[in-house]
């Protein structure tokens, strides 16, 4: 199946595309794609991802890691 410019999967033929932007315009599928371009479902686990992470570290690994980035950030 080709992909659109933004990564998101086409139909291969111009019926079947036709087709789908059909069923988009009358809310038989959703559109699953943001404002952005960007796969909805992809925002959504990266939204989750970085407390999920945080919530299974110890204080003393989430310090060493704020400094690391911290001093990277700063440094020339």
């Amino acid at each position: 199946m080709p992909r659109g410019p933004k990564g998101e999967k086409r139909p291969a033929d111009v019926v079947g595309n036709a087709v789908h932007v059909m069923r988009i315009a009358t809310g038989q599928i959703e559109e699953t794609t943001t404002e952005d371009g960007k796969n909805a479902a992809a925002v959504a686990l990266g939204r989750m991802g970085g407390k999920a992470r945080a919530a299974g570290m110890s204080d003393k690994k989430r310090k060493q890691i704020a400094k690391k980035a911290a001093k990277s950030r700063w440094s020339i």
